[in-house]
């Protein structure tokens, strides 16, 4: 996925700031909403955070492992 490595670098950037802004999200839904709802979204955000890593940026990081954050080294 993605063979341009400078699309790559985009791309990824773009979803890391996503993945960032989706659980910014979470905290104010938890701050303002109802536990029920919150616990609703946090599981919603949680699957959706893990498709991107798992369909996008994963793939990109196995063609391009320079591209990988450091953080997300296990």
């Amino acid at each position: 996925m993605l063979n341009n490595i400078e699309t790559a670098e985009y791309v990824s950037g773009l979803l890391l700031q996503i993945n960032g802004l989706l659980s910014e999200s979470v905290e104010k839904v938890q701050d303002t909403c109802a536990a029920e709802d919150f616990i609703v979204y946090r599981r919603r955000v949680g699957m959706l955070i893990n498709s991107i890593f798992e369909q996008f940026l994963e793939p990109i990081y196995i063609r391009h492992p320079s591209l990988k954050p450091p953080e997300l080294e296990l």
